[in-house]
Formats: C-alpha cells, structure tokens, sequence
C-alpha cells in the first residue's frame, strides 16, 4: 500500500535514499509525481538525494541541478540540493577526489553574480579546511583559491573566501 501522507511517504523514501534497488528510482519519482506542486515538500525531495551515502551521488547531485524544479533563483531550492550535498553529505562531498569541492566551488562561482550572500554562505563549508586531513586541506583551499581568483567576485563572497584562506 502506497502511504497516504506526505509524512508516512517521506519516511519511507528516507529508508530508500541509501539503498541501491530498482524501487529506489521508482519511489523517487512517485514522490516527486504526487508532491510536485509544493515547494516545500520539493525541497525535501532534492534534500534526501544529496544526502545519499549511494555510489554516484555526486554526479547526481550534479544532474538534479539541471531537474526542471531545480532554480538557483531559489535560495530555499539552492540550500536544499547543494547545500545539503555540503553540509550534510561528509561521505561524498569530502570525497578524496576533490569533486564535491569543486561541485561546491562551480555552484558558488554561478550563483554569486545573482545572489552573492547566498553564494558568500555558501563557502562556508569550504572554510572548514583546516578541520580535515592535509590531503583534503590541499583540495579544499584550492577551490577557495580558484573562487578568490574569479574576475568580478562580489563583496561578499571575496570577503568569506578571504578570511576562509587567511592563514592558509
């Protein structure tokens, strides 16, 4: 029986975000089919994706951002897919790769012309550098330094990702 509430439904998604079978996709898209017209719900939707402990997440994570709900315009829609990824995936975004850095760092570098306190908090989770491993410390400052480099930062973000690399 398929649950009857967002709730119930939510819950039982949350048990299938980590676990790798054809019904995992399946309950994915019936959630999003069945909530598509509140935001809200939508935004716990992109959230339960980007924490996935399942191979992949990265790419895709990366791949929502191109989802037809997925606006950067949208600071709620932004924190709930690539913030989430940020904050509350540790597994893949400090992947040893690199690439959740630099996923958080390409994010950063759009949304900052248009929204540059949300792109500035952003960098927060890159600040934490000196908390990791000296492998992971490299990879992260790195994209600090490829965000300070950018032409025509903004304020804001120039400001969090200089006092992110001070003392580097």
């Amino acid at each position: 029986d398929a649950p009857q509430n967002m709730t119930d439904a939510l819950a039982a998604l949350t048990v299938l975000t980590d676990i790798d079978c054809p019904e995992r996709q399946a309950a994915l898209d019936a959630f999003y089919q069945r909530w598509q017209d509140d935001m809200l719900v939508v935004d716990k939707w992109f959230g339960l994706q980007a924490r996935s402990a399942l191979p992949g997440t990265i790419a895709a994570v990366k791949a929502l951002t191109a989802h037809p709900a997925f606006t950067r315009a949208n600071p709620n829609r932004l924190r709930a897919l690539v913030g989430t990824f940020a904050q509350a995936n540790p597994l893949h975004f400090h992947d040893a790769s690199g690439a959740g850095y630099a996923f958080l760092a390409d994010e950063v570098l759009k949304l900052d012309p248009d929204n540059p306190q949300v792109a500035a908090r952003m960098v927060q989770a890159l600040g934490l550098w000196r908390r990791f491993d000296p492998a992971r410390q490299v990879l992260m400052k790195a994209q600090l330094q490829r965000i300070h480099d950018r032409p025509g930062l903004s304020t804001n973000t120039f400001e969090m990702v200089s006092k992110s690399l001070a003392d580097a």
